[in-house]
């Protein structure tokens, strides 16, 4: 996992569309504060618990990711996982601080396919598509792959990028 490579304790790491917290748990567990961010609450709960029980450093937020807007330049890591949002991409990305890093994890058009998972064109990214809608960041690594995802075949992309410096 490209996450354990760059995450380092003491870092601020945002995880956008958190669920059930799994990232967030595993950034926290390397010693990173985090902000977890989804719109249920009752999704991460299970998580939030767990994370208390360690003395994990998590925020967890309840918030609509149509509106919620991160303090611009105030994490070091923004990680995203099965969530697209084409138009909300811009305000994720500047959240990002300079030299900072994006781990952005979602399903391929052709996920179709697989029979499960998203249906709609606006949640399903086109081959190449992502290094694409990521600006000014430098893509350091990218995969668009078939995987396993629990006991089901997924078609995901996946991307490690850094944000330039000034």
């Amino acid at each position: 996992m490209w996450h354990r490579r760059i995450l380092v304790s003491g870092m601020n790491v945002l995880d956008v569309a958190s669920g059930g917290g799994r990232h967030a748990i595993s950034a926290a567990e390397l010693g990173c504060h985090v902000t977890a961010v989804d719109r249920e609450p009752e999704r991460f709960k299970k998580a939030q618990e767990y994370a208390d029980s360690q003395n994990l450093t998590v925020e967890w937020l309840s918030e609509d990711l149509k509106t919620y807007v991160p303090p611009a330049m105030g994490f070091d890591v923004v990680m995203v996982f099965y969530y697209l949002d084409r138009q909300r991409m811009p305000i994720f990305l500047e959240a990002t601080r300079p030299g900072g890093y994006l781990i952005y994890e979602t399903f391929l058009e052709s996920q179709r396919e697989r029979g499960w998972g998203p249906t709609s064109r606006d949640h399903l990214l086109q081959p190449w598509e992502l290094p694409r809608l990521i600006g000014p960041f430098e893509v350091v690594q990218y995969r668009e792959v078939v995987d396993v995802a629990g006991d089901r075949l997924a078609a995901l992309a996946s991307m490690l990028a850094q944000r330039p410096l000034p």
